[in-house]
């Protein structure tokens, strides 16, 4: 977020890549602080007999949302036990083996501290199969999912 300079320093500005207000039907705020809705004016959207409440509901209980759910639980669920228990076999070696640990690899560098280091390795490299899992995996059906939801509230309070 961004302080955004000009008549109200207090306003806050969201840089948010995944809104897009005039997708939404909306632009700049009016005088009230309120939003003003964007181009021609047109035919009043129909009063919607759901509440946002339900929609979401009914968002959740979709195949489609609970596939992106079961595809993020596929990688996670398995991801983060592994790293847990890599991380409790690397503190349960150095206490319990003191002797294993301080054996050198390769001149002043011994087995705890390539272990360690491969603390770190291991962190980025899970970082990086969970951005790539999302962005192959997941992405797009939780963007389309966002814009069917967006789409089924828009007509909500009009």
């Amino acid at each position: 977020m961004e302080k955004e300079a000009g008549r109200d320093a207090a306003a806050m500005r969201v840089d948010d890549p995944w809104y897009d207000a005039l997708a939404s039907g909306w632009g700049e705020l009016d005088g009230a602080g309120g939003f003003m809705p964007v181009g021609p004016p047109g035919p009043v959207a129909p009063q919607s007999s759901h509440s946002a409440a339900d929609i979401y509901l009914e968002v959740q209980r979709s195949a489609v949302f609970q596939d992106v759910r079961r595809r993020y639980r596929r990688f996670v669920v398995p991801a983060t036990l592994a790293f847990v228990v890599w991380y409790l076999a690397y503190v349960v070696t150095a206490v319990t083996a003191p002797g294993l640990m301080a054996r050198p690899v390769a001149g002043a560098v011994n087995v705890a501290m390539v272990a360690g280091l491969g603390q770190f390795l291991t962190t980025f490299l899970l970082t990086g199969a969970y951005t790539r899992h999302a962005r192959l995996r997941r992405d797009r059906a939780a963007l389309d999912l966002r814009w069917e939801t967006q789409e089924m509230t828009r007509g909500i309070g009009r």
